[in-house]
């Protein structure tokens, strides 16, 4: 079962195995958490890399090298447009955390940085999205250390919210 640890903080300073990117399905680099960790990274690259994947489907996640991060690999993931929940939704972004926790075990990953996947430009609704991504990680079955990494407080709020809703029901245990 993953552990999970929740804070604010800018992903692109923070040390880890893996660092997870909310990317477009053309792994393009974008604005958001998107633009800073191509930044980051070294965009040339990052875009490079990239380039080689050919692109990666909504709902799925995909590894590049981490070049200048603080990690060994980034996890680009691409995370659902919010049509207001009749499309898919939910199991799509609940498919972004279970496949980049999968992507973050294969390449044997210990530690694992999210971002808040699909709740920027997206428009994924930050309480549902936030109570989605903690159930998900909490019911991973391998033993990974994941921290989710918050922009700005609210979003911090959100999935403190869901941690707390999700463990005092019962629904998974956190360490």
């Amino acid at each position: 079962m993953s552990n999970l640890q929740i804070i604010t903080g800018d992903i692109t300073k923070i040390p880890a195995d893996a660092i997870v990117n909310a990317a477009n399905t053309q792994l393009s680099g974008g604005g958001g958490v998107d633009g800073a960790i191509h930044q980051a990274a070294g965009n040339q690259e990052l875009q490079a890399a990239c380039q080689k994947l050919h692109g990666c489907p909504t709902g799925e996640a995909k590894v590049t090298p981490a070049f200048n991060l603080p990690a060994h690999i980034i996890i680009h993931t691409v995370g659902p447009i919010w049509h207001g929940g009749g499309y898919h939704e939910a199991q799509l972004l609940q498919a972004c955390y279970r496949h980049s926790l999968m992507q973050a075990t294969t390449h044997h990953c210990q530690t694992v940085l999210f971002p808040s996947i699909s709740t920027g430009v997206y428009r994924y609704p930050l309480a549902q999205a936030a109570l989605l991504a903690v159930k998900t990680i909490l019911q991973f079955p391998a033993a990974l250390a994941v921290t989710m990494v918050c922009f700005d407080s609210s979003t911090l709020q959100a999935y403190q919210e869901a941690f707390q809703q999700i463990t005092s029901s019962g629904g998974a245990a956190a360490k």
